[in-house]
């Protein structure tokens, strides 16, 4: 639009000096028109800038094109009216003018505008005709129209267009906002299953050690003696764990390649005393290396919390871990011989429920697209059975 108004500017001007040499009026006619270049390129150069730093990495809203003020609008068309009342060929240079008044006006000021500027280039272009042409009267108002037309359709598309950009940024904020909320609550639930499955279950192991080593420290020291080395060992294993746990590895038992029927049985050993044996069967033992180390951290996992809670509130003598590996999936049961509980009943009631360790073992069986289910009744003893598939989501 700045180059078309130049070209329409110089086009006037030669068609002037061709036609009327050597009046009296030329070097007015060539000092307005050299004016109103220059009042007209001061801003049009600031806004060529300002389109041209479109184009760096600092945001669009803060590199904006200059906008001229009312002053210098009113200084150009003031200039261009002199220029066509003393040459009407100037008055196409309305045009261009059109854009500029309604890109610096407000959209009703602008449409004034428009109808004047229009006005002055329907009298110019009968003043050249020399009479009454109606294309001459209509053109004009018709370019006039066109252009209106088009500058307001595109800035309410533009307007449009920057409210779409408005949201999907703010959009897009949200959902970062949202994925950090969710990573910091995965991150929070993943912290709490791995001291819920090793520091907590190793400290209430030692505790019961420890106590039951104080109860016979009197009548029986070789018996105190053999507790209180079972809660050194216990201890051992935990700070192992909690070392693998500081530095983000899976549990210790699966160190060193160690397959998952070993890590049970080793887990068996550890939970085995004179109050719960617990015993390990593998079913197709030699498909157990093949199962995926995700899935062998979160069935041991699985085991340790299960075992928590017969040790804890089961009551029982004996439990067992079952491990079966089908063609699609693998299948952890542990089955113990306690008191048993409604699985309906509220954790607080339940003295086979553990109040975290249940819902642990949930989310671990779920983030690998498994089940976890739990079959009880008062006095029947608990089966638990988490089955994940061997090709579990990543």
């Amino acid at each position: 639009m700045h180059v078309a108004f130049f070209l329409l500017l110089g086009g006037a001007l030669a068609r002037f000096l061709l036609r009327h040499p050597g009046e009296t009026r030329t070097p007015w006619i060539i000092a307005l028109s050299v004016v109103l270049a220059v009042l007209y390129a001061v801003p049009s150069a600031g806004a060529v800038r300002g389109h041209a730093g479109l184009s760096g990495r600092e945001p669009a809203r803060d590199r904006l094109p200059a906008v001229p003020g009312l002053g210098w609008l009113a200084a150009v068309v003031a200039v261009w009216m002199v220029l066509v009342l003393l040459a009407p060929s100037f008055a196409w240079c309305a045009v261009p003018l059109f854009y500029t008044g309604l890109r610096t006006l407000p959209t009703r000021a602008a449409l004034v505008l428009v109808v004047v500027l229009t006005v002055f280039v329907v009298a110019a272009q009968l003043r050249l005709a020399g009479g009454f042409d109606p294309n001459l009267l209509l053109a004009p108002p018709a370019v006039a129209a066109i252009a209106t037309a088009v500058f307001l359709q595109m800035e309410r598309q533009t307007a449009r267009q920057r409210a779409l950009i408005d949201d999907l940024i703010r959009t897009r904020r949200e959902l970062a906002a949202a994925e950090r909320r969710a990573g910091t609550l995965a991150e929070r639930q993943r912290l709490s299953m791995e001291i819920h499955d090793t520091l907590a279950q190793g400290l209430s192991s030692q505790q019961m050690l420890l106590q039951a080593a104080d109860r016979v420290w009197e009548s029986d020291p070789g018996k105190a003696r053999a507790h209180v080395r079972t809660a050194e060992a216990v201890t051992e294993h935990n700070l192992d764990e909690a070392r693998r746990f500081v530095h983000d590895l899976g549990p210790a038992d699966l160190a060193r390649g160690t397959a998952l029927d070993q890590a049970l049985r080793a887990l068996a050993r550890r939970e085995s005393g004179e109050r719960l044996t617990v015993r390990v069967h593998v079913d197709d033992a030699g498909r157990v290396p093949h199962v995926p180390e995700r899935v062998r951290s979160a069935l041991l996992r699985i085991a340790q919390g299960a075992l928590a809670n017969v040790r804890e509130h089961s009551g029982a003598r004996t439990a067992t871990l079952t491990l079966t590996l089908l063609d699609d999936q693998v299948v952890l049961d542990v089955a113990d011989d306690g008191r048993g509980f409604t699985p309906g009943e509220p954790p607080a009631a339940s003295p086979g429920v553990r109040g975290h360790g249940m819902p642990a073992m949930r989310a671990r069986a779920s983030q690998l697209g498994g089940t976890l289910t739990v079959e009880s009744a008062p006095a029947e003893g608990t089966v638990l059975s988490a089955a994940i598939p061997l090709e579990s989501p990543r």
